[in-house]
């Protein structure tokens, strides 16, 4: 069949006729077979170990008493409700701190890297904040401003628990998150910088198109260990009043006199942070190949 003029001619599927060789395939046996055994290994091994740590706690002598005082099943279905309930509020304070968290941690981080003559004041504020606050205990920030705002009287000023224990959270993980933020900024190879201002780019575009995005990606794996401890910290602002998961397994710890409703609590606090824990770990292995040039 002609081919009409100015059309190219549809060309025909090329089909692969390699085959590996014999000492290819014997390789790629052999990594399939050691996976395979290493794999077998691994299983059987944790296996036997967890098995023999779970037959030395179910045989010792005071497991029915730590049994019927910590796991107890009865226990454990009457509280989950209202603990899970009260955990909905820890859920929320973490995602509304890590939003400020965030932006506070960027403000100081950016601050601090600025070598602006003019914002020597700053600097040195963002210092102190990052130097008081991170040597400062978390439970010590949530007292002192839970308790302490309240009583200035200060027109304006929150007085809700709620708006209170984020504050706090917020003003003691903004010193952490600001110093990886501006480790991130750091560890960025000054030609990056050079390269930016060699475009035309002012220096405030230089950080924010060239720079802040390769630190940012860099840092995303402590970050996101940072803020696993945060959803955990949230527990800490029972001390305040709030009735949050922690606080509401006390209540009803005191009430009935067991301590089941606590492992409840220690569960839901798993479950939500266990999630956040392997994305870190993967996003880790992850940046590790991507610097040694395996992606």
């Amino acid at each position: 069949m002609a081919v009409r003029r100015g059309r190219r001619a549809r060309a025909e599927p090329v089909l692969s006729t390699h085959q590996p060789s014999e000492r290819q395939q014997a390789r790629e046996r052999y990594r399939r077979s050691r996976a395979l055994r290493r794999g077998s290994v691994a299983a059987v091994s944790t296996v036997v170990v967890l098995g023999l740590l779970l037959l030395g706690v179910v045989s010792s002598p005071g497991w029915d008493r730590v049994q019927r005082t910590f796991f107890d099943w009865q226990d454990a279905k009457d509280s989950v409700g209202p603990i899970t309930e009260a955990f909905w509020l820890n859920v929320r304070l973490f995602v509304v701190c890590e939003v400020f968290i965030l932006v506070v941690a960027l403000v100081v981080a950016v601050v601090r890297v600025v070598p602006s003559p003019a914002m020597a004041p700053l600097r040195l504020l963002a210092t102190i904040y990052t130097d008081v606050f991170r040597g400062t205990p978390t439970l010590l920030v949530v007292l002192l401003v839970g308790f302490g705002v309240p009583a200035l009287d200060l027109a304006g000023a929150p007085t809700s628990l709620f708006w209170l224990g984020v504050i706090a959270l917020t003003l003691s993980y903004g010193a952490y998150v600001a110093e990886v933020i501006r480790a991130g900024i750091l560890s960025v190879h000054p030609t990056q910088w050079a390269s930016g201002r060699a475009l035309g780019l002012s220096y405030g575009r230089t950080l924010r198109h060239v720079v802040l995005p390769q630190a940012l990606r860099r840092v995303t794996p402590p970050l996101l260990n940072d803020f696993v401890s945060l959803q955990k910290d949230t527990a800490l602002l029972s001390v305040i009043g709030l009735v949050e998961a922690l606080r509401q397994a006390n209540i009803i710890s005191n009430r009935d006199f067991v301590f089941t409703p606590l492992v409840v609590a220690a569960v839901l606090f798993i479950a939500a942070t266990i999630v956040l824990a392997r994305l870190a770990d993967w996003l880790t292995v992850r940046s590790m190949r991507r610097e040694a040039g395996g992606l």
